[in-house]
């Protein structure tokens, strides 16, 4: 909090409402004389008298908070004068959907390419009446040539393996160095 009383300078308020700035003005605290703007959009916003009487009827610790408050609605308000705090507010949840929504396509593309290997069909149920059906054992796969699968994972949990359908127009965060050790140029990988 800054306060008027250095120097004998009015406070923002007091300066711009052309008035004398008393040793007691309720404005003094939280509109210094080196922040003309914050209580010039609050004044255009909200009203001197409104904002007055709200600072009076708040507790002295609450006042603080309430002037940030009334600063922030004022400005964005004098940006967005239809929307002004919602505005932004809704912006920023748009945002937030939009970004879900493209975590969640990725985690299901990622889950997809983990589960790549997991056969899709199950085996037909056995005919009934049958109850010791011994399970065949599934034919071997053939191996995957190198170049085509890329490791991703570490030593300490599972190992995935994802098959690259389309070229990746970004660079892959785990893909830095060129030996493909996850532990090499820094930390153990351990917390």
């Amino acid at each position: 909090m800054a306060s008027s009383s250095s120097y004998n300078s009015p406070c923002a308020a007091c300066k711009f409402l052309r008035r004398k700035c008393m040793p007691g003005c309720i404005f003094a605290p939280y509109f210094p004389p080196e922040e003309p703007q914050k209580f010039a959009n609050v004044h255009k916003i909200f009203g001197a008298s409104n904002v007055t009487k709200l600072l009076n009827e708040l507790l002295p610790h609450q006042r603080e908070d309430a002037v940030n408050s009334l600063a922030y609605e004022a400005e964005a308000r004098i940006r967005d004068p239809v929307y002004g705090c919602v505005g932004a507010i809704s912006f920023l949840q748009r945002q937030v959907q939009r970004l879900q929504k493209e975590l969640d396509s990725a985690n299901s593309d990622l889950i997809r390419f983990a589960c790549n290997d997991i056969p899709t069909s199950l085996p037909p149920p056995p005919p009934h009446g049958i109850v010791n059906n011994p399970v065949q054992p599934m034919p071997p796969r053939a191996a995957r040539p190198v170049e085509f699968s890329r490791r991703i994972g570490n030593e300490v949990g599972g190992t995935f393996y994802q098959t690259p359908s389309f070229p990746l127009s970004y660079p892959l965060p785990w893909n830095d160095n060129p030996s493909g050790d996850m532990n090499e140029g820094g930390g153990e990988g351990h917390m």
